[in-house]
């Protein structure tokens, strides 16, 4: 895409004030401006490092940040009433092969940075995207209290802790210092959408098989044996519990988000080869390359009970707009029989 989108998105039920969201150029991001731009008195800083936001508009401020430097980190959060810590790098399993361990370091810096300027700007809730790297491999239903039990998988060993630490010093900032800070802790599921990267050196599984679909690879190559399953969550539906999840009064919130279904890799690229019309797509399974756990599903009783909270997008219609997107991106017409 060339160009930025002026858009309104959906202004339900958002409360009114300054929203800083960092990493406003990525898939949650882009969600996040969606959604606020429009809003009846709220007022957004849209933060990325070096790729410029998606979405402008008189409501919204681009500012330019290393998020890893603690004087960006206060200067994006002073005077903030909200803040969305959608940045940080992938923990893909092309980036992880890479180096296993760079990332995370990085993410630790910003994530850190931020929520201590963050508690120094007396901000009123600090909403932050936890992982499900975090849980121990086990077979049945993951809740929120099995966090803790026992490590994480081998491949998501770094990145797991990762999480874990970040989740116990949220828990401090919220409920074991003066003046806490209120802080919303999601653990979602595999987030997708059509505003993700589809760089096949750093993206995730869903977006490389779409990629590898318009681009008519022969054969398609898949890391692993395509039994991998997992249950998959649109990206603004994320964005809807992250703003149901702000009504709460509790100082520290914790919730598994899904959308309780779940896809094997083998099912969904089925979905994408027959949405773009790829007529006689070889696949090729590469057990040699790195791939995730078998199977990692999440209990998602609190979030419902609790927050009211369903998914609104099917897998289809998510998959449908990840296609036209990519299609044009890269500059592929998008077919007769795949509209």
């Amino acid at each position: 895409m060339t160009g930025n989108e002026i858009v309104h998105g959906n202004c339900d039920d958002i409360a009114p004030g300054l929203y800083t969201v960092a990493g406003a150029a990525g898939l949650m991001g882009t969600s996040a401006l969606r959604r606020l731009h429009g809003a009846p008195g709220v007022n957004v800083r849209a933060v990325y490092h070096r790729r410029k936001p998606l979405i402008e508009g008189d409501s919204i401020e681009l500012v330019q940040a290393d998020l890893r430097d603690e004087e960006a980190c206060r200067a994006v959060c002073s005077g903030t009433d909200y803040v969305f810590m959608f940045a940080g790098i992938l923990s893909t399993a092309a980036v992880l092969a890479r180096d296993p361990v760079a990332h995370i370091i990085d993410n630790v810096a910003m994530t850190t940075r931020m929520m201590q300027a963050a508690y120094e700007s007396r901000v009123k809730t600090f909403v932050w995207l936890s992982s499900s790297t975090g849980y121990p491999q086990q077979v049945s239903s993951l809740t929120e209290d099995d966090m803790f039990h026992g490590d994480p998988p081998a491949g998501y060993f770094a990145v797991g802790w990762y999480s874990r630490y970040i989740e116990k010093l949220a828990q401090h900032y919220a409920q074991h210092v003066p003046n806490p800070l209120q802080v919303v802790m999601l653990r979602p599921t595999t987030i997708y959408g059509e505003y993700e990267s589809f760089d096949l050196d750093e993206c995730h599984m869903l977006p490389a098989l779409v990629r590898k679909t318009i681009k008519r690879m022969n054969p398609i190559e898949v890391w692993g044996d395509g039994e991998q399953k997992r249950d998959l969550i649109y990206a603004d539906d994320v964005l809807t519990a992250c703003l149901l999840a702000m009504r709460q009064s509790e100082p520290y919130q914790v919730y598994n988000v899904g959308a309780g279904v779940q896809y094997s890799v083998e099912d969904l690229l089925r979905t994408i080869i027959e949405q773009d019309g790829y007529a006689n797509a070889r696949v090729e399974y590469r057990m040699d390359r790195p791939s995730a756990p078998v199977r990692r599903e999440l209990d998602l009783a609190r979030s419902r009970a609790v927050l009211g909270f369903r998914p609104q997008t099917s897998i289809e219609d998510g998959i449908r707009r990840m296609i036209h997107r990519c299609r044009k991106l890269y500059g592929v017409p998008v077919l007769e029989e795949a509209k």
